[in-house]
């Protein structure tokens, strides 16, 4: 009995459709709270600022009123009785003479008048810190009566009735801002599943069809290839004539054939419908029959294939039929766009600093502009060199008759094997295709 297990592919779309519902939704309320955090911030300053104002009107009026002579003892006299109820307050007052220096002061900790503040026309107001206490919001302030300067009045209120709440709305915030991610990232993952039903159904009739395509598609072109070839393999003199049409049919129908098998490959490879097993394989050896399969077609071709010494054991954790295939295709691509005269070359080395096995099919080819880099796994995309030779009939065996999946194909095989496929190349000088998956001899 086998255990049906989730698909990986709409895991993965399920994982991000509810990482960007919690992403946006962070994004929005850190948005929310940080206007809102600075609201309540300027909101407490402001409420300061018009206790502070509000202070320093009843003190100017009721120094206009009482018309003082000797400024010094009466603010004293006038403003000694209310002392308790301002420290009740928690605010400070402090008077200064004109030229800067503190006459009163309900403020045990005061601050002299700074320089920059000498002269000024017009409420300053700024936030203090003095040693071993708590910030405090100042204003300071010109008093003067019949265009005459009579000294500088300063109140201080404490600056905790900012902090306090404000730390504390932070913190508030911080909690609730997390806890609501957590929550909309749990429902998002219940939505993308719901929302994922259909397509999922989808990928049902979907890989239905593509097994029904596969039976249904093979079977008439096998009978056709069949047919084909016994007619071929009639000597009868009167179908002699129609042998060059019958080898072009079979020719045509083989074509068709592995065609539709690279598409199917394909098909399974995006539904997640590989199937494929895991078993050890030696990389050594796969290369090596690789290297045996295409030395003759490369031996037509003039071309020379080496294939150095590799070590007895590169184990990597596969399929072992579809690894050659990896290696076939990049080996017949690698032979399909090298001249005559030139030379491919298969190597394999394990670095072990990163456990890992690099498989790279290096030739001295044509080069691929490194514009046309980024399609060259693309499917049906074939790079056409320009044909600035003269045509022979050595020329024609620059360019391949493939189907234009092969490098695609190569591609699909590396990544379900969870390896990487990279290429470098430069126009008339060859192309490098590097290959690297985990080394599992451990």
């Amino acid at each position: 009995m086998t255990i049906a297990t989730p698909n990986p592919v709409f895991q993965s779309m399920r994982r991000r459709l509810a990482l960007w519902y919690a992403i946006v939704t962070a994004i929005l309320l850190i948005v929310f709270a940080t206007g809102f955090y600075l609201y309540v911030q300027t909101t407490l300053i402001d409420r300061i600022d018009d206790t502070i104002d509000h202070v320093a009107e009843v003190i100017e009026r009721s120094l206009i009123r009482s018309n003082l002579i000797d400024l010094e003892s009466d603010f004293s006299q006038n403003f000694s009785a209310n002392a308790q109820a301002i420290d009740a307050d928690h605010i400070d007052i402090d008077w200064f003479s004109p030229s800067g220096e503190i006459l009163w002061t309900t403020n045990t900790n005061t601050e002299s008048l700074q320089q920059r503040e000498k002269g000024i026309l017009q409420p300053v107001y700024r936030t203090v810190h003095l040693s071993e206490a708590e910030p405090l919001r100042q204003m300071t302030e010109p008093i003067v009566i019949n265009g005459k300067l009579l000294g500088y009045l300063r109140i201080s209120h404490p600056w905790f009735e900012v902090t306090k709440p404000v730390k504390q709305l932070f913190l508030d915030l911080a909690i609730g801002t997390t806890l609501m991610v957590f929550v909309v990232l749990l429902c998002g993952w219940w939505l993308a599943g719901i929302a994922m039903e259909p397509v999922r159904e989808s990928y049902q009739r979907l890989k239905q069809f593509t097994a029904d395509a596969s039976h249904e598609l093979r079977n008439p072109i096998a009978v056709i290839q069949t047919n084909v070839q016994v007619a071929l393999a009639d000597p009868s003199p009167e179908l002699e004539f129609q042998r060059s049409q019958l080898e072009a049919i079979e020719r045509i129908t083989r074509r068709l054939g592995r065609l539709i098998e690279d598409l199917l490959f394909l098909a399974r490879h995006d539904g997640g419908i590989t199937n494929q097993r895991r078993e050890p394989c030696n990389l050594s050896q796969i290369l090596r029959e690789v290297g045996e399969e295409q030395q003759t077609i490369a031996q037509q071709k003039q071309i020379s294939l080496d294939l150095p010494s590799l070590e007895p054991k590169l184990i990597v954790a596969g399929d072992r039929d579809r690894l050659g295939r990896l290696f076939t295709n990049l080996v017949s691509n690698a032979i399909a766009y090298t001249p005559a005269g030139g030379k491919v070359q298969i190597t394999a080395q394990l670095i072990a600093s990163q456990n890992q096995i690099q498989i790279q099919v290096q030739d001295t080819g044509l080069g691929i502009p490194e514009a046309e880099l980024s399609q060259i796994f693309e499917r049906f995309y074939r790079y056409q060199p320009q044909k600035n030779i003269k045509s022979s009939s050595k020329s024609s065996n620059l360019y391949t008759s493939g189907s234009g999946l092969g490098l695609a194909i190569a591609k699909a095989i590396a990544e379900s094997h969870h390896g990487q496929i990279k290429v470098e190349s430069k126009v008339g000088q060859g192309t490098t295709f590097t290959v690297s998956f985990l080394n599992s001899n451990l």
